[in-house]
């Protein structure tokens, strides 16, 4: 069985590569990146050598339909798992069309390449960030409106769409899945955990947008995994699934955690100028995903941020060149 893996040298298809292979043994993975900022093949390290010909990388732009064409020609594929995508809003803000190009135009490249050759079921991977903003209260669920704020939502909103689109027009097998915030291991530095853990590391200003008072729902990135293996293989044609990791807190609180496991002073924190279009609350219902596919959170927020933070500072070797290349410090 060989699995197609689109942004497999990003954060969460690093992590899912990683999960797959070794936990699903007669599983074979093909990894295709375009190898933008965020796709950084040390993010693989040592996985072709633990898995021989299980695994393979091919640097390509699922944009592209010839590539694709090649690709899905020379490989019978089960599953198309895609999470290629520009990913961070700012970036978005900056530069739509970018998120446009990979995460629409490349989605519907997949998509309908899927579809000529026969792939068996296509995992559309999204984010809660389609829904829009909640209130003080209340959690997104699979029926909640889409209601994207930023260029980035709007774009993953619109591939969501077109995936469910070839479920109703052409019978393609799509599941579509969507988080909440994930944190772990290789995740880039500019996102805003690693980004508070390596300027506490140094010493330096934690930027906070606003008055930092804007809540997330964190799911730990190998929970997220196992949600997305379990819609892979039990997941109902033309659904969509949420995940959650039942650990809401305000951005103020979470830096201020950093702060204190590193023993840090919060006289570091430096409020700047809120984001663009900055939703104010995320919270995901996955009372239906936990019903239908007997998934929930392992990981409590507590152990899996003090892993993380551990990992960063064992890993210096992995995002200091990424922040030499990237300019961004």
């Amino acid at each position: 069985m060989r699995i197609l893996v689109t942004g497999g040298c990003g954060f969460i298809g690093s992590n899912f590569i990683r999960y797959i292979l070794k936990h699903y043994k007669p599983a074979y993975a093909t990894n295709v990146d375009a190898l933008t900022y965020a796709g950084n093949l040390e993010n693989l390290a040592g996985v072709a050598e633990e898995n021989g010909d299980r695994y393979e990388f091919f640097k390509s732009d699922i944009g592209d339909p010839d590539q694709m064409d090649a690709l899905m020609t020379d490989h019978q594929f089960y599953a198309v798992v895609n999470f290629a995508a520009e990913s961070h809003v700012d970036r978005s803000i900056n530069s739509p069309q970018n998120f446009i190009h990979t995460n629409v135009v490349g989605t519907g490249v997949l998509l309908d390449t899927a579809r000529r050759h026969g792939v068996q079921r296509f995992v559309q991977v999204s984010t809660d960030e389609v829904y829009g903003s909640l209130g003080a209260t209340g959690k997104f669920t699979e029926k909640s409106p889409l209601e994207p704020s930023s260029p980035y939502s709007a774009s993953k909103a619109a591939a969501d769409l077109l995936a469910l689109a070839y479920f109703k027009t052409f019978g393609v097998d799509v599941v579509v899945t969507r988080c909440s915030n994930n944190y772990g291991p290789y995740q880039f530095p500019e996102k805003l955990i690693p980004l508070m853990i390596i300027k506490a590391m140094r010493n330096e200003q934690l930027p906070v947008y606003g008055d930092g008072l804007n809540v997330r729902d964190w799911i730990h990135v190998n929970d997220h995994c196992a949600a997305i293996v379990a819609a892979l293989f039990q997941g109902k044609a033309g659904q969509v699934y949420n995940f959650g990791g039942d650990g809401e807190l305000t951005n103020i609180e979470l830096v201020k955690l950093i702060l204190q496991k590193l023993g840090k002073p919060e006289s570091l924190i430096s409020f700047v100028t809120d984001r663009l279009g900055h939703d104010r609350r995320y919270a995901i219902d996955s009372s239906f995903a936990a019903a239908q596919l007997d998934w929930k959170p392992r990981r409590d927020f507590a152990t899996g941020l003090e892993e993380t933070i551990r990992w960063y500072m064992d890993n210096r070797s992995w995002w200091e060149p990424l922040l030499e290349r990237t300019g961004r410090y």
